[in-house]
């Protein structure tokens, strides 16, 4: 499998901006652990192979544990994930599938019970972010592990 094109080079001042977004969520009000479990779920729901194989990277390189890796998937049976955690990843399914009748306040008010606006709204951006990623990556067949080297995800053991 060979990637469509190089998005970057076709289009970087569009990939440059998104970069910021992306550099400039890591100073956002959620914490990385949460933004990582986030990206990786995302990413499953969306199918993106390349984004999945580098969260997951990232994920492990920041120190999280293995097992809960592989329960994200199943984060709603999994004991492995904290309330404010089930909060963000509950969010993160809705805004990526988005309801047809929108988000219903019931889920608004759990997440609000477990995050302050401040890290809604910046959940929200990182949300918006992850789903923009898959997309170009997906669009453009992005190589899972291509840009290891480049992004230091080597470190991750994962090969």
């Amino acid at each position: 499998m060979s990637q469509r094109l190089n998005y970057a080079a076709q289009s970087p001042e569009f990939f440059k901006k998104i970069s910021e977004l992306s550099m400039s969520l890591k100073d956002s009000a959620i914490e990385q652990p949460i933004r990582n479990l986030v990206n990786i779920r995302a990413s499953q729901l969306n199918g993106c192979a390349f984004c999945v194989d580098m969260h997951i990277k990232e994920a492990k390189i920041s120190g999280e544990r293995e097992l809960r890796l592989h329960h994200v998937a199943i984060w709603r049976e999994s004991t492995l994930f904290a309330p404010r955690e089930r909060a963000a990843l509950a969010w993160t399914e809705a805004l990526t599938e988005l309801p047809a009748g929108g988000i219903p306040d019931e889920l608004y008010e759990r997440v609000r019970g477990q995050l302050s606006e401040k890290e809604v709204s910046d959940l929200t951006f990182s949300i918006m972010t992850i789903n923009a990623w898959n997309r170009i990556s997906i669009a453009f067949k992005s190589v899972p592990g291509s840009a290891d080297k480049l992004y230091g995800l080597e470190k991750s053991g994962l090969n």
